[in-house]
């Protein structure tokens, strides 16, 4: 027996992930300047053209990771039961592991850049790649755990993308999407992992893959299928 579960626990639901998509990719679009892989002098200039902006469109951007993983707590509370919760549970668990751990490198380069506009003001351009190298290390740890985030989340968004399919939560296209997205992540990371560029275009993907996701479950709400074990 399949009930179509659609009233203020889907609505939320829903508009978390539309919000956390808004979020997520305004904070990056209005942004007066993006940091690559890695921190380096030039970015301390630019970002020092207009700091504050630069920090207010950071802060929306972190939070739209942030509510990403609200979105999906809220999708785990409405969705985890039997026989689902096998492979919703670890699939959501993992995505939002994975999104924390990009919130967290974001939140790395969001605190370097605008405290090292300070610390470079008035220096020599020698000066600055002194500053750069010393912070090398953090620099690598920081990429690292922008890999491994993505890497995560690709995990979970094929676990669920697998229980979409299998159980029809969603519609099946959707869960097929989610799937796919989720290889796509892991296979750059794991396959290419030293060429940054690449892997760009996955976050837009993602960022859409969140909308579609408020707008389905806005409309149609959730399919929860009683399945004999």
């Amino acid at each position: 027996m399949k009930v179509q579960k659609k009233d203020f626990e889907t609505s939320f639901t829903g508009w978390a992930f539309i919000f956390a998509a808004l979020l997520l990719w305004l904070g990056w679009a209005l942004s007066s300047h993006h940091i690559g892989e890695y921190i380096v002098a030039s970015d301390f200039t630019a970002i020092g053209e207009n700091v504050w902006y630069w920090i207010w469109m950071y802060r929306i951007h972190i939070f739209g990771w942030v509510t990403m993983a609200i979105a999906t707590f809220s999708l785990v509370s409405i969705t985890a039961r039997k026989p689902y919760r096998v492979v919703i549970l670890p699939g959501a668990g993992m995505l939002i592991v994975g999104t924390f751990t990009l919130a967290i490198a974001s939140a790395y380069f969001y605190n370097y850049g605008a405290w090292g506009v300070g610390q470079t003001a008035g220096k020599s351009a020698a000066e600055i790649n002194e500053f750069v190298d010393n912070i090398l290390f953090t620099n690598q740890y920081v990429t690292c755990f922008i890999r491994f985030g993505r890497i995560f989340s690709g995990v979970g968004l094929v676990l669920l993308g697998f229980a979409f399919v299998k159980w029809y939560i969603v519609s099946k296209w959707l869960g097929w999407f989610t799937a796919l997205l989720g290889l796509v992540a892991m296979g750059i990371i794991l396959a290419i992992p030293d060429n940054y560029e690449i892997y760009k275009p996955i976050f837009h993907v993602k960022a859409i893959w969140l909308l579609i996701m408020g707008i389905v479950i806005l409309k149609r709400g959730v399919s929860l299928q009683e399945v004999k074990l």
